[in-house]
């Protein structure tokens, strides 16, 4: 290949091209920043400080000078909403909406950030009324999310089903676990309002969804007890077991409970015995404890609370250990003594005997399905959170 002598020439004009074409650029975005009020520049300097009281404040002051500031709009209702000025956050986006020279996209978008305002405003109603306008389009997905989320505020069980169903159709998305416990929602309904069959047959569509279930066993369980079946009751809590062991601590008291009326006590103590053995947990332990220092004495207790804890050290084992042996103390002295040491204990323990939930690490006394913090369906292990901080 020979060498052409004119490109001597091309390489110089190439470069000043590009040369001319970069000043004229530069000049541009020198134009445009100029035009932009100080204020502009001021705000993102405190958002990127993590300063958002201060960052809105400079952005009020742009939208005073420079009215037609569209995106800023959009980024000052956003700010709104997340410190919590839901009032504050519907006037920027219901202005945006009003505004007649939005374009028909700009408007849906605006109308989208309103919905949310709605949403964390707790104005359901009008919330639903936003989104079911977005159920078909690029926007469907996460207007579908959001009504999932008022349904579910709103107790719509059967609605939450069909969205969650709509919501299952997409690509990745499985809700099977939280259908479940919606089934379980509208069971409990019935079952309270003496509707049994109706119960069952919600219970039964919980188990096809989702076979491992726990508590849909333990509402079937409860269903058959309150009928009188108490042989299809001990079935379903029994099932609980393959299901997840870690959660036959909640139908332990339910099981001892029917086996005493029945008859059984020694069979159900024996029973759980074996599952504390394989499936340790401080629920179990508390309830057969319980029921073997009532039916056994303090000797039998404390030998059960002292081999769990050489095996599951734990400080509500030590406080359960303690109790038995104030029970069986021979002398008022020794039982002072002992009662000294528990208090003492207790009052840890205490702290520690809380459920902790696994999506936002809200703790709670009491066990929940659904976490009252994040709004997550069987985010709480059925542990107390000493088992996770405290034993081996």
């Amino acid at each position: 290949m020979e060498f052409e002598y004119w490109w001597l020439i091309g390489f110089p004009l190439f470069f000043g091209l590009g040369w001319l074409a970069a000043r004229i650029d530069i000049k541009h975005l020198l134009t445009e920043s100029r035009a932009l009020p100080r204020s502009y520049f001021k705000g993102l300097n405190f958002l990127l400080n993590e300063q958002p009281d201060k960052a809105i404040e400079a952005f009020i002051e742009v939208v005073k000078v420079d009215p037609e500031t569209v995106e800023l709009h959009y980024a000052l209702g956003s700010l709104f909403r997340r410190r919590g000025e839901y009032d504050r956050a519907i006037r920027m986006h219901q202005n945006l909406i009003d505004r007649a020279d939005l374009s028909a996209d700009q408007r849906l978008a605006a109308l989208f950030e309103l919905g949310q305002d709605y949403l964390k405003a707790g104005i359901l109603d009008r919330a639903e009324e936003v989104f079911n306008r977005f159920r078909e389009g690029p926007l469907s997905a996460e207007a579908r999310s959001f009504l999932l989320e008022i349904y579910q505020a709103e107790k719509e069980w059967q609605k939450a089903i069909d969205m969650a169903a709509k919501i299952e159709s997409a690509p990745s998305e499985s809700r099977a676990r939280d259908v479940a416990h919606f089934y379980c929602e509208l069971a409990a309904f019935d079952a309270t309002h003496s509707r049994p069959d109706d119960a069952r047959r919600h219970l039964e569509s919980a188990l096809e969804v989702n076979r491992k279930c726990v508590r849909a066993s333990l509402q079937l369980g409860d269903l058959e007890r309150s009928l009188g079946n108490t042989g299809r009751a001990i079935e379903n809590w029994k099932r609980i077991e393959s299901q997840d062991p870690a959660y036959l601590a909640l139908a332990a008291q339910r099981l001892l409970d029917v086996f005493r009326e029945t008859g059984r006590l020694e069979e159900g103590l024996t029973l759980l015995s074996g599952h504390l053995e394989r499936f340790p947990s401080l629920d179990l332990l508390d309830t057969v404890f319980q029921y073997t220092l009532d039916v056994k004495g303090a000797e039998a207790a404390y030998t059960l609370v002292r081999d769990e804890l050489r095996r599951n050290p734990t400080l509500l084992g030590l406080d359960r250990l303690l109790e038995a042996q104030i029970a069986g103390a021979s002398s008022p002295d020794r039982r002072r003594d002992l009662e000294l040491v528990k208090n003492l204990v207790h009052s840890h323990a205490r702290r520690l005997a809380r459920y902790r939930c696994d999506n936002c690490g809200f703790r709670a006394r009491q066990f929940h399905w659904h976490c009252p913090a994040c709004g997550g369906w069987e985010t709480y292990p059925p542990r107390r959170s000493e088992e996770f901080d405290l034993a081996p």
